[in-house]
């Protein structure tokens, strides 16, 4: 019976494994083949897009001579060149005549007439055949200097006499394909744009060398030559050594294929993790099996205690998910909320310096200070939803409690004792210090609710390890544990799960918004910690909150940065804000600062008007746009284009404010006041400055 009941669900296993295994396969050609569609959908929309390209090209130079495209190459430069602007798949398009020689370019102008192209294989082949499209092998752009990488689409030029009489080359960015490759694939994904001879013209993941090609024995060169124009297949490729499964499929109308794999590994992966449902149940079952009816008493008992324990970790992960769902909820409504309180106050500071009639100011001030209000409250939504902007550095614990013990003196009752107990050792975590100190202020505040008689307040910090234990939500590694505990009335259990709940409060009407423990739950989680509370009726409460360990030495405490009176503001400003009434508010506060304004919609419509006029003195631009590009991204290509400008980031929330915090750009939070943006021009500026000094140091 022993042996029977090892072997048998050994059997049935391996049975249903090998089984899953096949069906799995089948899935893996079903996905591959669908997505082999959506390569070819889009592969094929790009290279039509070029033909529509080289028609618009014929249209332009339709009776032009040589000559004629030479003595005009400055207005077809420019027709070219925004072509490529509005085309980002492409690089440049150059106009060639029968020698070999560039007659105009869209990337460079004048083109110097000395290069030859008579070479390059996107030349010979129209020259042999100059009415079919041919794709070149990957080049770099020679004529630009640079290391860029790009594949030709050539046609030939037909001159009156029906002669060759030139080509026109069409550079496309394998790159483009590249990153929609990225954005499409998972874990072990695998896509190619490829030629018939084995060449790839973009793939995904990179390959060192892009020129790098497939020998004529491997299965995608061989099933060509066979004709196929599709199959699907098993191969270890000899670029980097991985088997995949793979499927190609001939692009319609052009020389080209499109290829989709997934690696093996992957795919067993995937069976692995499906299976090992299988032993979670199988496993206990024969064991219970051989241990026969003596351990079954036993075994009943551990089946109860895992069905508590499962039941307990349900609960705890349901929560967890409904505040996450609370947390997005809020975040997006503060992004909005914050655009409306940007108009609002804007409106009320520009009103501000043309209404003088006391009635009417009087009003202007309850807006402000409802939209003060208004501020306040997205921002602890922010801090609830994990969405705020944080600016983290390492502080020590063990000194910063005991500086903050005045403070909290101040703000309580003196009827209540504070006591804090520290280490002696460093503490050092990586938090925002403002962030951190808000919290511990909020949970005194609420423990001070919590004893309207007097008690004792205390705060401990304690270094530990945790070992992924449930009740620190499954947390792994060095901690610092800061314990802020009171000797109140404690938390009924009915409520003990809403705690976390914004606007959630069991205190009277106009003594609490709810929002003090969410700002310390989202602090927490955003810092890359957790909190936990315990709390037994009449005996009081204890939070804890669970920050990981920095191992970094800490900071010193920085002065903040000081504004002069005012800002010299001479210059222009760019503005970038898709938003037209926040753009207005915006324009009115820049003009009061003595800045002219430019604004524009988008990020393409920024980079578009720097080209052609770089003379502004500061971009500001905010971080959420349409388009596909957002501020950040703006910020990062003015850095690497025009890394003298400065740049300020604003935003009512973005994901990406963190981001370009990190990436070391200024980010002023809307809603913005008059000084707010003032100071946070300067620090832009400063930051410019510093960084130029830096480079030049380096230089």
């Amino acid at each position: 019976m022993i042996a029977a009941s090892i072997v048998l669900p050994a059997m049935l296993f391996a049975i249903t494994a090998w089984l899953d295994y096949r069906n799995f396969e089948r899935l893996t050609n079903e996905r591959i083949e669908r997505t082999v569609d959506i390569v070819h959908e889009h592969a094929l929309k790009v290279l039509q897009t070029v033909r529509v390209v080289f028609g618009e090209i014929d249209a332009i130079t339709s009776g032009m001579s040589d000559d004629d495209i030479r003595l005009n190459q400055g207005p077809l430069h420019d027709r070219l060149a925004r072509i490529t602007r509005e085309l980002p798949q492409l690089q440049g398009i150059t106009i060639i005549d029968r020698e070999g020689h560039p007659l105009v370019s869209s990337s460079i102008e004048p083109v110097p007439a000395q290069f030859d192209f008579s070479n390059r294989d996107y030349f010979k082949a129209p020259a042999r055949d100059p009415h079919e499209t041919y794709v070149s092998g990957v080049h770099t752009a020679r004529m630009l200097g640079t290391d860029s990488y790009f594949f030709a689409v050539s046609r030939g030029r037909i001159g009156d006499d029906g002669k060759f009489n030139g080509i026109i080359a069409i550079s496309v960015l394998p790159s483009y394909f590249e990153g929609f490759f990225a954005r499409l694939g998972h874990e072990g994904s695998y896509f190619a744009l490829a030629r018939g001879d084995g060449g790839f013209l973009a793939r995904y993941p990179l390959l060192k060398d892009r020129k790098r090609a497939l020998n004529p024995n491997d299965p995608f060169r061989v099933g060509i030559a066979h004709g196929l124009d599709r199959r699907i297949y098993w191969a270890t490729s000899e670029l980097d050594g991985i088997e995949r499964r793979i499927a190609y499929r001939k692009l319609k109308g052009f020389p080209l294929y499109v290829v989709a794999g997934v690696d093996r590994s992957a795919i067993v992966s995937e069976w692995m993790r499906y299976n090992i449902n299988y032993l979670i149940f199988a496993l206990p079952l024969t064991v219970l099996l051989c241990a026969g009816l003596g351990l079954a008493l036993r075994r009943t008992r551990r089946l109860y205690d895992e069905a508590d324990r499962r039941e307990a970790a349900e609960g705890a992960l349901r929560q967890a998910q409904r505040l996450e769902a609370i947390g997005q909820l809020t975040g997006g409504v503060a992004h909005d909320f914050n655009n409306l309180l940007m108009i609002i106050s804007g409106s009320v500071q520009r009103l501000r310096g043309e209404i003088f009639e006391k009635k009417a100011r009087r009003l202007l001030e309850m807006i402000a200070t409802a939209t003060q209000r208004g501020e306040t409250l997205t921002r602890q939504l922010l801090a609830y939803s994990r969405r705020q902007t944080l600016t983290p550095q390492v502080i020590d614990v063990s000194q910063r409690l005991p500086e903050f013990r005045d403070l909290l003196t101040r703000s309580l009752r003196t009827d209540i004792e504070i006591k804090v107990e520290v280490p002696e050792t460093t503490c050092a975590i990586r938090v925002d210090s403002a962030e951190f100190e808000l919290a511990i202020l909020n949970l005194a505040v609420n423990a001070k609710d919590a004893m309207p008689s007097g008690g004792i307040l205390s705060i401990r910090a304690k270094p530990l390890t945790l070992k992924g234990d449930a009740s620190e939500e499954g947390l792994s590694g060095d901690y610092v544990a800061v314990r802020v505990s009171d000797t109140g009335h404690g938390i009924p259990a009915e409520v003990m799960t809403r705690v976390f709940e914004p606007f959630f409060t069991t205190k009277e009407v106009g003594k609490g918004t709810g929002l003090g423990l969410s700002q310390v739950y989202g602090f927490a989680k955003q810092s890359g910690g957790t909190v936990t509370v315990s709390s037994k009726e009449g005996r009081g409460t204890t939070v804890t909150i669970y920050l990981p360990r920095s191992h970094e030495e800490p900071q010193a405490v920085e002065a903040p940065l000081q504004a002069p009176e005012r800002v010299e503001a001479a210059g222009t400003v760019l503005l970038v804000e898709d938003n037209a009434d926040v753009a207005e508010v915006a324009a009115g506060l820049l003009h009061q600062l003595g800045y002219r304004v430019r604004s524009v919609a988008n990020v393409q419509a920024a980079l578009a008007a720097l080209r052609l006029d770089p003379q502004v003195d500061l971009v500001f631009s905010d971080i959420l746009m349409p388009g596909g590009r957002n501020g950040l991204d703006l910020a990062r290509e003015i850095g690497e284009r025009f890394e003298h400008l400065p740049v300020l980031l604003t935003t009512g929330y973005s994901a990406s404010a963190q981001d370009a915090v990190r990436y070391g750009v200024a980010v002023l939070q809307k809603p913005y006041d008059l000084e707010g943006l003032r100071r946070h021009i300067l620090e832009a500026m400063e930051r410019t400055r510093a960084r130029a000094a830096d480079m030049a140091q380096v230089g």
